[in-house]
């Protein structure tokens, strides 16, 4: 088996513009087609993918037709429902992209529960993003009717915000291990895991959203990828973004990208979890190399030609 790669998919690889079943299935599908040439040059690959407006737009719909039998289910519920949901258009379109081209990978998706603790203080101070983009005037009156914190995201509206702790375990890590070492294309920790604390050896769900790009990075570390890869919207990672002296970030070290981080370069809820994301990989397996860069340049930045490749050592 060749270099095994996490690939963590942005919210764009999925829902573009349409938002129905068939739409998104057709971004997905494009998506597909980018990793299974991965697959076919020889590389192992493991996916991972957001969920943040799927799962926004499942608790809207649950809200607009909310009754005494037909109630809202709690966040790591519909966080499951839309793990289920892509996790099931992803593997389906594996599935019939390596047919077409005779390959004889499996693909398997695992519904990914992952803990975080009950005392860490993001459940006080909610910040991750989740659902579609709204005016300001709109985001204040959903909060005065009780909808839920709302806030800026990236200079491009607001959007609600829930608890986002850290993931400290992956309870589903030893089955996706044995899946990675028998060659399955294996997809999990959908929309950053499925929240659960423990309490007395049990498992219980609880009220938040993790992000996507620490819950990859977990898996990441834990099944000893040899490149992290975290799919966004851009080809590169940038410094004095959106401004004249704008300057696209290539090959750099762990060093230099954190130093960037501490000067405050990065978005919060944008790119600096991404960031943050892949000095923690490198933090744990400085053999490695993580990657940030968009789905149509991810062959380049593979081979070393584009996008921001960190290194311990740059």
């Amino acid at each position: 088996m060749g270099k095994r790669l996490v690939v963590a998919l942005g919210g764009n690889a999925i829902l573009d513009k349409d938002p129905t079943a068939t739409g998104q299935q057709l971004a997905i599908k494009k998506t597909v087609d980018f990793l299974v040439a991965l697959i076919k040059e020889g590389y192992q690959v493991v996916v991972t993918h957001g969920n943040g407006p799927q799962v926004g737009n499942l608790v809207l719909q649950m809200e607009a037709a909310v009754s005494d039998k037909n109630p809202v289910l709690p966040l790591d519920s519909a966080v499951a429902m839309t793990q289920g949901s892509i996790g099931y258009w992803l593997q389906q379109s594996f599935h019939n992209t390596l047919k077409d081209l005779g390959l004889t990978q499996k693909v398997v998706s695992v519904v990914t529960q992952v803990v975080v603790s009950k005392d860490d203080e993001a459940f006080t101070n909610p910040t991750k993003p989740i659902g579609p983009f709204h005016s300001e005037e709109a985001a204040k009156a959903a909060q005065l009717a009780g909808k839920g914190t709302f806030k800026a995201d990236a200079n491009r509206g607001f959007r609600k915000v829930v608890a986002s702790p850290k993931p400290t375990d992956i309870v589903e890590i030893e089955s996706i291990k044995e899946l990675v070492a028998s060659n399955r294309v294996v997809i999990a920790a959908g929309g950053g895991g499925i929240p659960v604390i423990e309490s007395n050896h049990h498992l219980q769900g609880v009220e938040a959203v993790i992000d996507k790009d620490f819950a990859s990075e977990l898996l990441a570390y834990q099944i000893e990828a040899d490149q992290f890869i975290i799919l966004t919207a851009v080809d590169h990672v940038s410094i004095n973004y959106g401004t004249a002296n704008q300057e696209n970030l290539g090959r750099i070290s762990k060093a230099e990208l954190n130093r960037y981080k501490d000067e405050g370069q990065f978005a919060p809820g944008s790119m600096l979890p991404k960031v943050e994301a892949v000095i923690e990989f490198l933090t744990h397996r400085p053999e490695a190399t993580a990657i940030i860069t968009s789905l149509d340049n991810v062959s380049n930045a593979i081979k070393g030609i584009s996008g921001t490749i960190v290194s311990d050592e740059g």
